[in-house]
C-alpha cells in the first residue's frame, strides 16, 4: 500500500489538473503486473490498491462504482489494443508493475 500510496503522490504531483480529491463517482481500471506467476486471487491485489488511494485520488472507496482488474502474469501471452502514454511507459520498467486509471466520465461506464 505505501509504494501504491508513493507512486500515486508522485503522479499527482507531475500531473497539476488530477491533483485534487474529488467526491464524485469514479471507474477504476488497474492492470497488475507481476515480476513472478502469482498464486494470490484478484481480489486480494484490488483491496490495497483502492485503499492506497484514499485521500489521494478519493476520499472514500465507496465512490468507486466500478472496478475493472487484470493480472498480466509473466509467459502468458497478453497484448494491449491503443494502450496509453502512460501504460507504456509503465510496462517498460522493471516488474513488478500497477498501472491504476482513474475515470471520473460516468459516461465510460454507465448506461441508460
Amino acid at each position: 500500500m505505501e509504494t501504491i500510496k508513493r507512486a500515486a503522490r508522485k503522479r499527482i504531483d507531475v500531473t497539476y489538473e488530477l491533483g485534487f480529491v474529488d467526491n464524485g463517482q469514479f471507474c477504476l481500471t488497474i492492470s497488475y503486473v507481476p515480476d513472478a506467476p502469482t498464486m494470490g486471487d484478484i481480489d486480494n491485489i484490488v483491496k490495497p490498491i483502492m485503499d492506497a488511494l484514499i485521500h489521494l485520488a478519493y476520499n472514500d472507496d465507496r465512490l468507486v462504482e466500478r472496478v475493472v482488474a487484470q493480472k498480466l502474469e509473466p509467459g502468458v501471452d497478453w497484448d494491449f489494443v491503443q494502450p496509453s502514454d502512460q501504460l507504456s511507459d509503465a510496462l517498460l520498467v522493471a516488474w513488478p508493475v500497477v498501472y491504476v486509471r482513474i475515470d471520473d466520465d460516468p459516461t465510460c461506464w454507465r448506461t441508460a
